[in-house]
């Protein structure tokens, strides 16, 4: 059995509990469990035990959750939403599907350790202090390094819109 099978096993019920509170509705909540469980395998290796890996997997369901809340309310929203790129925020750019290839292109060409900050913040969700861990840094580095990921995307962003107009 693999390290992610057993902490699946163990904990795949607390997580469905957790985000079950959360949501109230079975559907969501199992869609935030399968989304818990995919986005922690791929940080697994660099959990270093800096918390419990109860905590951990939650915290993860709730920033899937509130992820998700945000998304609708983009969604409901949406007429509302610049169609400009330079006035929109940088992690909507990502997330955005107009956006995206031109975004993920700005990350790409980000240097380390801005780039890893970021995806982690924007994709993995992670708190400031997990992200910080994982660097052996401080939390307050892992704020600072991805508020300036954010402004170096956001430049390019406005770089790459100028000379497509």
């Amino acid at each position: 059995m693999t390290e992610f099978e057993r902490v699946y096993r163990d904990y795949f019920r607390d997580v469905f509990r957790y985000a079950m509170a959360l949501s109230g509705d079975k559907q969501i909540a199992e869609e935030i469990t399968s989304e818990t469980f995919f986005k922690a395998m791929s940080a697994l290796d660099g959990f270093r035990g800096q918390c419990d890996i109860r905590v951990w997997l939650c915290q993860i369901a709730k920033h899937s959750y509130l992820s998700r809340r945000r998304k609708d309310q983009r969604l409901t929203t949406d007429a509302c939403m610049p169609d400009n790129p330079d006035d929109q925020d940088v992690e909507y750019a990502v997330l955005s599907a107009e956006t995206a290839a031109v975004a993920h292109q700005a990350l790409h060409k980000l240097e380390e350790p801005y780039k890893e900050v970021f995806t982690l913040r924007v994709f993995g969700e992670l708190p400031f202090e997990q992200i910080a861990a994982l660097f052996g840094k401080t939390g307050n580095w892992a704020c600072v390094t991805y508020h300036r990921a954010k402004a170096k995307l956001k430049a390019q962003l406005e770089e790459n819109h100028e000379h497509h107009l």
